[in-house]
């Protein structure tokens, strides 16, 4: 078996939505930091988004028996096109059909130059499927990967095997865990949004 160690990176304080935006993270609190850090796996593979505060939190939870891989641009957020940066209302207020559905009816539907639901999840299990079959074959048992609100949301859309709108319902912290795990025949949820 192997288990899936999702974690969103440290908080970004931005205001509007961040994508493919590169805003630093927040890792002041040293307590949250150093509580992950003791709960998370001794000897795992750890991957992480190549986006900065995906890739600061993972460096700053590094331990010595991670084998740290390149970071990758495959487990970045959603890219929100011309919507990044802009708040709900701006976004509203800019595309009014366009939102609605985005975010009513998630799946096909991308902001403008963006990217829709079903493309961040095809582009997140391509790559998680993989990464399941290399780590399978070195005989690594666990996978901490830093990544995104979206991203963490397609597995656990995709281990729960519900709907979009379900998933999305789902609270997903900053510096929270979401641990999955593959069993070689199925995805069983450990853990989603625990806070150590």
């Amino acid at each position: 078996m192997t288990s899936w160690w999702w974690l969103r990176h440290g908080p970004t304080h931005a205001n509007g939505l961040v994508g493919w935006s590169d805003v630093p993270a927040d890792l002041s609190d040293s307590d949250a930091l150093n509580r992950l850090r003791a709960f998370l796996p001794d000897q795992a593979v750890l991957v992480s988004s190549d986006l900065s505060r995906a890739r600061a939190t993972a460096d700053a939870l590094a331990g010595p028996g991670h084998v740290r891989l390149p970071d990758t641009p495959q487990i970045r957020e959603f890219n929100f096109g011309e919507w990044e940066g802009l708040d709900f209302n701006q976004v509203v207020a800019r595309d009014p059909q366009i939102a609605l559905q985005f975010w009513q009816n998630p799946g096909q539907v991308a902001a403008p130059q963006g990217e829709s639901w079903n493309a961040l999840s095809t582009r997140v299990s391509a790559w998680v499927d993989d990464m399941q079959a290399r780590v399978s074959a070195l005989g690594h048992g666990h996978v901490v990967a830093v990544a995104h609100f979206g991203v963490i949301l397609t597995q656990l859309q995709r281990a729960l095997d519900v709907s979009t709108r379900e998933a999305l319902a789902h609270r997903i912290d900053n510096l929270s865990v979401t641990r999955l795990d593959w069993d070689g025949d199925a995805w069983q949820v450990g853990l989603v949004n625990h806070l150590p």
